[in-house]
């Protein structure tokens, strides 16, 4: 009698060990995960990155008072981290008033100035006209930036001392350098709030820029609600509201 060919159905879904022996063979293939199980899976990961960030935006004095609540070696891991991070920050604070500037000084206040440094230094410039109104306000801010970010190298130079001729209506004109190119610049104020420009907007470019980390808690929209009444608009930053004008292309005024 000749050997009989007999066919098997088979539900490759089934969880059987004659499944199993098949897959193991590669005559089925290999049953696909669950989809509750991929859930529970990133749900896990999910809640341990939140427990091993839990401490990312605490200052140093929170940090020792976890200390009866965490890990003993966890939270000085931390503790060190923070403090490596705010020698850092010392190390970089040089600067810390605005710096008038001349024609001749620029390449080396500015664009060579802006290439020192590991990761290059973040260097600010107004060219600036005293008889326009948005060109004083702009000084006066950066006044207070330069002391508030003294990591941050700002400089001021007369619009028509830097270029002949420059447009008065273009005053005040904020250029942002980072190793040796322009990385933004604005022509007046017409992008950060006009006349009503704030430190909270100028404290929105530093961000948009990445010269700053969002979760700086130097930053305004990160301090406090007590402080929101002087700002005078709470915490809210209004870029996305404003109507953008052109810039002009980002070529340096000094070869």
């Amino acid at each position: 009698m000749e050997n009989a060919k007999f066919q098997v159905e088979v539900d490759p879904n089934e969880d059987t060990e004659w499944n199993d022996i098949l897959r193991s063979h590669g005559i089925i293939p290999e049953k696909p995960p669950s989809p509750s199980a991929q859930l529970e899976e990133a749900l896990d990961e999910a809640i341990k990155k939140a427990h091993d960030t839990r401490l990312d935006d605490l200052e140093l004095a929170e940090l020792e008072a976890l200390e009866d609540e965490e890990d003993e070696d966890f939270l000085e891991q931390y503790k060190q981290k923070r403090m490596a991070e705010i020698r850092e920050l010392s190390e970089k604070a040089k600067f810390g008033h605005v710096f008038p500037i001349t024609k001749p000084e620029f390449n080396d206040e500015v664009t060579e100035a802006s290439k020192k440094g590991d990761d290059g230094t973040w260097v600010l410039v107004h060219m600036s006209s005293q008889a326009a109104l948005q060109s004083r306000l702009l000084a006066q801010l950066l006044s207070e930036l330069a002391i508030k970010y003294p990591e941050i190298k700002i400089c001021d130079i007369p619009a028509r001392s830097a270029v002949e001729n420059y447009p008065e209506k273009n005053c005040p004109t904020l250029i942002i350098y980072h190793q040796g190119n322009i990385v933004k610049q604005f022509i007046t104020l017409t992008q950060l709030g006009g006349n009503a420009t704030t430190l909270e907007d100028l404290e929105k470019v530093l961000v948009d820029t990445s010269i700053v980390s969002p979760k700086d808690r130097r930053l305004l929209v990160n301090q406090d609600d007590s402080g929101e009444e002087d700002n005078g608009r709470g915490k809210s930053l209004r870029f996305a509201s404003r109507r953008p004008v052109n810039e002009s292309d980002d070529d340096d005024f000094y070869d």
